[in-house]
């Protein structure tokens, strides 16, 4: 038996481990108004309406009013963690399929590809940044009259 698909799908679940958002109360909960889920993740109305709109997340209508699921919850810190790892909506889309089982053995690599760019590009602009912070300092340094050493804390 091939334990690969079982490595993969096994890692595409621990990309949302430190769930975002929310307290113990709200995770119990059943269902969650718009507002909610807004206050929770403490994203804008607009940015859920949005998600939805592209098919990320899926609450039901009772009249006017939304109502999401714990399963929209977690779909939605899935989002916003793959938002702040620098993924775009597409890539996020097949990492939630992953992390649902709706995902082939190609989807999972890709994903598995992706995470590796993605380090590559945060690992440059954590290089870029440091870089830049070192050239402050200097700049600062040099207008204070102060050494290196004597520069504010961090």
């Amino acid at each position: 038996m091939d334990d690969s698909y079982e490595a993969e799908n096994s890692a595409a679940h621990g990309w949302v481990s430190g769930h975002a958002g929310g307290d113990m109360n709200s995770a119990a909960k059943v269902e969650f108004t718009i507002g909610e889920l807004a206050r929770d993740f403490g994203v804008t109305l607009r940015a859920l309406r949005f998600y939805e709109n592209k098919g990320l997340l899926s609450p039901q209508r009772e009249g006017l009013s939304r109502l999401y699921s714990q399963g929209d919850r977690t779909r939605l810190a899935l989002i916003l963690k793959g938002k702040k790892l620098g993924f775009t909506l597409g890539e996020i889309r097949q990492m939630i399929a992953a992390e649902e089982g709706e995902a082939d053995a190609s989807t999972l690599a890709l994903s598995r590809e992706k995470c590796l760019e993605q380090i590559e590009l945060l690992e440059r602009q954590k290089a870029d940044l440091e870089e830049g912070l070192s050239e402050l300092f200097r700049i600062y340094s040099s207008l204070s009259g102060k050494t290196p050493a004597e520069r504010p804390a961090r």
